[in-house]
């Protein structure tokens, strides 16, 4: 247990470090290239966006915060490939900006919205660069049309091997989210003092059994996920093969896996990270029964760990204390 450490770029870890105000305040400091002593406050949201229609496709971010100046910031973590990434990133972040306005205001009211991705996969292939930086500008000119709306994008396998004697803190901190064993915490840690308090807090939460269960629940429904988006391409193919013996091999593979993996991906995704939140859920039910904390205190963790609202947390605590 004593030499368990979390990996960052698991987005529970990542999510808990950056519940460390010195943590995020270094990390966004480095992101958005500000003296860390601007930011006076960051405060975390709730990262349920708001659902206009019933139909509406709902938002669940990562980890939501806004800074003194009011700039609103979504941080996502996407370890598996997905190439309409852009396209998602750019959903959330629009639901962020129009949520700010209401009936009877005007648009003099909207605030700054800043999107960063953390990516474990290469999203701009053919760019040797790991760390990019969009705003919407003129074509030609490249006049910019506003700056209320920013996209950071970080591509982890894109990072270079080794250190140089002068490091930016978005490499640092890069390499800090994708490292895996101790000397390179710990190398890293002794550059930067805000990725020290990252890596003192993810050494406490490796050590917190109810927290390395939750992290484990997690890292199981990735591996499940990735494995059905395998099973699901391999499975295209084939579809896509046979239709091709019918009505041409190019247009029947193409066919077969975008429906394949279009499929995969949802069933996987919903399954798997339902499966492996629910066990988060009831390992802390079962936990904390057994420790004889009572009801309220049980309600209120399962709220704050797992974003519920307090009748859903009712509802997964008479589930599980029945088992």
């Amino acid at each position: 247990m004593a030499e368990f450490l979390m990996k960052p770029k698991i987005d529970f870890a990542f999510k808990e470090i950056m519940m460390d105000e010195p943590s995020r305040i270094g990390f966004l400091s480095a992101i958005l290239k500000l003296n860390p002593e601007d930011i006076k406050e960051s405060k975390l949201l709730n990262t349920n966006l708001r659902k206009l229609y019933e139909d509406e496709k709902l938002g669940i971010l990562d980890v939501r915060i806004l800074l003194n100046n009011d700039t609103e910031i979504d941080i996502e973590i996407q370890l598996a490939a997905l190439n309409v990434w852009a396209d998602r990133s750019l959903f959330y972040l629009s639901k962020m900006y129009t949520e700010q306005i209401h009936a009877g205001q005007d648009y003099s009211i909207f605030k700054k919205c800043v999107s960063i991705s953390i990516l474990d996969f290469e999203l701009f292939k053919g760019e040797p660069e790991f760390y990019s930086c969009f705003h919407i500008r003129e074509d030609t000119r490249h006049t910019l049309y506003t700056d209320k709306m920013e996209f950071h994008v970080l591509e982890l396998p894109k990072l270079p091997k080794g250190l140089k004697e002068n490091n930016s803190d978005i490499l640092l901190w890069a390499k800090f989210i994708n490292a895996e064993r101790k000397e390179d915490f710990d190398m890293l840690a002794a550059k930067n003092p805000y990725i020290e308090s990252a890596y003192h807090k993810l050494q406490i939460i490796s050590q917190d059994k109810q927290k390395r269960l939750e992290y484990e629940a997690r890292e199981k429904a990735l591996r499940d996920y990735n494995q059905l988006m395998a099973e699901a391409e391999q499975r295209g193919l084939k579809k896509g093969m046979e239709k091709g013996m019918e009505k041409g091999m190019e247009k029947g593979i193409a066919k077969g896996m975008e429906k394949g993996i279009a499929k995969g991906m949802e069933k996987g995704m919903e399954k798997g990270i339902e499966k492996g939140i629910e066990k988060g859920i009831r390992e802390l039910v079962l936990d904390n029964i057994e420790e004889q904390i009572p009801e309220e205190r049980i309600l209120l963790k399962l709220q704050k760990r797992f974003q519920l609202t307090e009748e859903r947390a009712k509802q997964y605590f008479n589930r599980f204390s029945k088992t």
